[in-house]
């Protein structure tokens, strides 16, 4: 995989691609379905009619069947009571033929998401979310866990990266830019357990400029369109982008996805950096999969 995810750029940082590296997964995991004993089973659970979340579920299912798994799809109306949801949840909780639950986020106003992602069986989380996972990657046994899909995808790629570019993650200063408990926190584990002496910075991290410049690894996920500007970045960095944020196009009326990073300034100073699109997106579903997956072989012990 050192191979084929990084690639040269018109400018000096070379360019990550989440792409390939999501491909590799989706096949090295189709290859291990096929020979398991049992067929990973995995329920996506779809609450209204939001756009972004079908597209999202589509995604989700398309990959499931690629991998050759049982792939179910539960379509509820917004008019859904959270009774109703947790009663679906318990029903998959029991289903022997069922690994992994995903019940896409956000839920309708009057849905306690907390309390729906708890009623999730921790061994079938395989969003990573239920506290007995995030309490497992917090205490150092992300062996024993789940981990959420976003930084675990993300991870790959930082470790991925500094092999190719003959870095070593151990001692390295990462600076994470965000304190989401879906990806700014998991990440700072991940970090951690490679022995990266790790920052968590935010938006109301004083000389926060100051900060993300003494990275050696800055991960960007505070959701905020371009605002880490290419003057933030140590030169030569390792930049992981994970925002994915719809701003207005060229053209009057059409819009374009950008990262948390400008992009553009960046490339001339890092290191390796990810683009929005086709950087750290892909790995999410693709690290899905590889939750399902490990959630199914781990049924079998």
């Amino acid at each position: 995989m050192t191979q084929t995810i990084l690639k040269p750029s018109a400018k000096k940082a070379l360019l990550i691609d989440g792409k390939a590296a999501s491909a590799a997964v989706l096949e090295r995991v189709a290859r291990e379905a096929a020979i398991l004993t049992v067929k990973p089973g995995l329920a996506v659970v779809l609450v209204g009619e939001d756009p972004a979340s079908q597209v999202y579920v589509k995604s989700k299912g398309k990959a499931a069947h690629s991998c050759g798994f049982h792939s179910v799809q539960y379509d509820l109306p917004a008019t859904t009571s959270e009774s109703e949801l947790i009663g679906l949840v318990r029903t998959l909780n029991a289903d022997p033929a069922i690994h992994g639950i995903l019940v896409q986020l956000p839920l309708p106003a009057g849905i306690d998401s907390s309390k729906v992602l708890e009623t999730i069986a921790p061994e079938k989380d395989v969003d990573g979310f239920h506290p007995v996972n995030v309490g497992l990657l917090a205490t150092g046994l992300a062996e024993r866990a789940l981990v959420p899909c976003t930084p675990a995808g993300a991870m790959l790629l930082i470790e991925e990266a500094a092999k190719a570019l003959g870095r070593d993650i151990s001692g390295a200063e990462a600076v994470i830019v965000g304190r989401s408990n879906i990806v700014g926190k998991p990440m700072a584990q991940l970090l951690l357990a490679k022995n990266a002496t790790v920052t968590i910075a935010h938006s109301r991290t004083k000389d926060l400029p100051d900060v993300a410049r003494r990275a050696d690894i800055l991960v960007a996920a505070v959701g905020r369109p371009e605002m880490i500007r290419g003057d933030w970045i140590k030169p030569g960095a390792l930049v992981i982008d994970v925002g994915i944020n719809r701003v207005p196009g060229v053209e009057p009326g059409k819009t374009r996805l950008v990262g948390d990073v400008a992009l553009d300034e960046a490339i001339a100073v890092a290191g390796a950096i990810t683009p929005v699109p086709g950087g750290v997106g892909p790995m999410t579903i693709a690290m899905l999969m590889a939750n399902t997956f490990r959630a199914a072989r781990l049924s079998l012990a």
